[in-house]
């Protein structure tokens, strides 16, 4: 049989691979500059585009679907050319991809810090660039399975399974939490509300993680690892069991995201159920990479790409041990809220997706620019700096954690808060907060020490821009597989069946767990005394919103006596049938703000933003003056009632056209006390709007005032 000859694309390869590398400098640069600010207030720098609420999500973004987004597509694009034996099926729709992907994240650098974001994590951006998302995913799905149509390879390699199920989730994902109506260009509002938005927002987070951050790197790994050490995967069949398993447990734990919350508890159960489930197929992965190393020990101690993929599988089976641990309640309900959450996330991303990609760029850039590595000390200088760096940053992370949960948790022997005023215990973690920067420093030294490495590599060698191969048809290759198959290895051959498989079975617990929220609106108790925002009021939620505000301050009270002695009454689920989006947060670094409303005067909110530590001494939040000096913009208010109309909200018929009228007289009263304190502030303020939504908050249920200490 002839040799069919053909040539692989590598300089969309080397494309994304040079996107990763920038990307990852930038994005790991602003996340430096985030943690920074969390021990030094200056460096949110006096401008509201700088300030943490508005460029902690530019850093998730940026290192989410900017450095990792661009490191999947280099490895996939390199890997299913290889293991189809053909190239990708369009060079144009290979370019259009690179670049459509480069202006969505040039669109958030551009928006994020501007104040457009819709709230939700992980899915920040607006309406518009969400769609041009849509659009780019689906003209990498029809290149990826165009490829695999034209493909000379029968059967799809364990790696090209992950990529199908990586596809196809994260496209029901995008799709089903962007149910948005828009307000205008760049503002909308979620079509869901409180319980069931916050069910759909975790469904989608925990699911994005699993299916962007982790599906497609376990299908890199399935093939780097083996051309790197030379060696067979260990076991085909577990490859079966943890690519089944993983995809339809996973789909089911977003809800424990939400323990102790008012999500219903079936929901909640259901989560924590599957989350635990989750150990078993995550180490099987774990587990058939570490041993496909089985007789190569001595190549890991010389060979440096090998050590950054055990240092990925390890801390890959730590984050996936401890993630289900975190589902337990008792657990949760220490750790949740406080910075061992944020080691744990970091142990994933530094550990598994940032080793994962170093270790593959090392070994890829050398092969497709037909050289070797321009210097070996240099990757081992960046291995081990790396590592410390992880080390440096989680270790303190897990320590601040837990002095959290426990110092949130303690009472006296007389039965009182120990710590009633929640800004000890910010102060108490500010020295793990600088250990955490100096470990992010000693990472991003290693990712500036490989981009010159790799930059050096490229310089002493050409890139194999079209890479010549050959092999058989399919036709000769299909021949020569089916004697003797199993069933999955009939199924590899029937790509459009193996990809509605993989849909089913990502469905069921989504379907099992979702269909309930178009319905659950009617479940949630209802409480007449929860009336709509006021016309300001939901002026001042759109700049909370604006300011990134959720990034630090929860708005969920949970059922436990330390939060109801702090806070007030638990949180209930119908107090939040009008929040579009709902603005539970899943971070405290400030104290929940759910019951703050009329707990605190007018003025004092007023000098709070003007000067937080004024009113805090030793608060690390920082000042917003401009919401003192830029004047309101009502000229949305009209739009944004009618769109919360259109979503359900009861205002009364032509709200909307006295909206502002309304809006005025509320302001007027709110600025009349504020000259009762000798403060003088203009109703059209935006520092009116927001102090008029923080003194709403939680004001529609009587509370009982005495058991909230005088001071958070």
């Amino acid at each position: 049989m002839q040799l069919e000859k053909f040539n692989y694309d590598n300089r969309i390869v080397r494309d994304f691979g040079i996107a990763t590398l920038v990307w990852g400098i930038i994005g790991m640069t602003v996340g430096l500059l985030v943690a920074m600010q969390l021990f030094k207030p200056e460096l949110n720098m006096g401008s509201q585009y700088t300030t943490f609420g508005r460029i902690r999500p530019l850093h998730t973004n940026a290192v989410i679907f900017a450095f990792v987004g661009n490191a999947i597509f280099m490895g996939v694009y390199y890997s299913l050319q290889r293991l189809l034996k053909a190239r990708m099926f369009s060079d144009v729709l290979s370019k259009i991809h690179f670049w459509g992907w480069q202006l969505i994240i040039v669109s958030a650098v551009a928006t994020l810090p501007l104040g457009f974001t819709t709230s939700h994590e992980y899915a920040e951006l607006e309406w518009p660039i969400d769609i041009a998302i849509t659009v780019i995913w689906v003209i990498f799905g029809i290149n990826m399975f165009g490829t695999i149509i034209k493909r000379r390879e029968t059967h799809l390699y364990v790696a090209i399974w992950f990529y199908i199920a990586t596809f196809v989730t994260i496209a029901v994902l995008h799709i089903v939490n962007s149910f948005e109506l828009p307000v205008s260009f760049l503002k909308s509002y979620y079509a869901y509300a409180g319980v069931q938005d916050a069910l759909v927002q975790w469904w989608y987070g925990h699911n994005a993680v699993a299916f962007f951050l982790t599906t497609p790197y376990l299908g890199m790994m399935y093939y780097f690892l083996p051309k790197m050490a030379n060696r067979p995967v260990y076991s085909y069949k577990l490859s079966i069991l943890h690519f089944w398993s993983l995809i339809f447990i996973y789909i089911w734990a977003g809800p424990h995201h939400l323990l102790y919350t008012s999500l219903p508890g079936w929901a909640q159960s259901l989560g924590v159920v599957f989350s635990i489930m989750l150990i078993a197929p995550s180490w099987g992965g774990m587990i058939n990479g570490l041993l496909t190393l089985r007789g190569a020990w001595d190549k890991v101690r010389d060979d440096v790409t090998l050590k950054f993929m055990v240092v990925a599988l390890t801390s890959y089976g730590m984050a996936t041990f401890e993630g289900p641990l975190l589902s337990i309640k008792q657990i949760n309900g220490i750790a949740h809220f406080t910075d061992w959450i944020v080691a744990h996330v970091h142990v994933g991303a530094l550990g598994w997706n940032g080793f994962l990609t170093f270790g593959v760029l090392y070994w890829l850039i050398p092969r497709i620019y037909n050289t070797r590595l321009y210097s070996a000390k240099m990757a081992s200088f960046h291995f081990w700096i790396g590592t410390a760096g992880i080390l440096l940053y989680a270790i303190p992370m897990y320590w601040a954690g837990f002095t959290q949960g426990l110092m949130w948790k303690e009472f006296t022997p007389e039965g009182l808060l120990k710590y009633p005023n929640f800004l000890a215990t910010t102060l108490q973690i500010i020295p793990m907060h600088m250990f955490r920067a100096a470990g992010g420093a000693c990472y991003l030294a290693g990712v500036i020490v490989m981009t010159y490495n790799l930059a050096k590599t490229m310089q002493q060698g050409k890139l194999i821009a079209n890479e010549p191969a050959e092999a058989m048809g399919v036709g000769a290759s299909l021949a020569a597989a089916q004697a003797g198959e199993g069933w999955h290895r009939v199924l590899e051959r029937k790509p459009m069946k193996f990809m509605v498989l993989a849909l089913i079975a990502i469905l069921i617990g989504g379907m099992v767990e979702m269909m309930p929220t178009f319905t659950i609106q009617a479940n949630v108790p209802t409480i007449s005394a929860v009336k709509p925002y006021s016309a300001l009021e939901l002026q001042g939620r759109d700049l909370y919103i604006r300011e990134g505000c959720v990034s630090c301050h929860t708005q969920t009270v949970r059922p436990f006596r330390s939060e109801t002695e702090r806070y007030g009454e638990y949180s209930k689920a119908g107090e939040y049938v009008y929040d579009h989006p709902f603005l539970w947060g899943s971070k405290r670094t400030g104290p929940d703000l759910h019951r703050v409303g009329g707990k605190y005067s007018n003025a004092w909110h007023y000098n709070h933003m003007l000067d937080p530590g004024s009113m805090s001494p030793g608060s690390i939040m920082p000042p917003y003056p401009w919401l003192i000096s830029q004047p309101l913009d009502t000229s949305s208010t009209a739009a944004k009632i009618n769109a919360m109309t259109k979503l359900g909200v009861p205002y009364p018929a032509g709200y909307a056209q006295q909206a502002n009228a309304d809006l005025r007289r509320q302001a007027t009263t709110i600025a009349a006390d504020l000259q009762q304190n000798n403060i003088k502030a203009a109703p059209d303020r935006e520092i009116i709007a927001i102090i008029a939504y923080l003194q709403r908050l939680g004001t529609d249920i009587k509370l009982n005032q005495d058991s909230i200490p005088s001071n958070q």
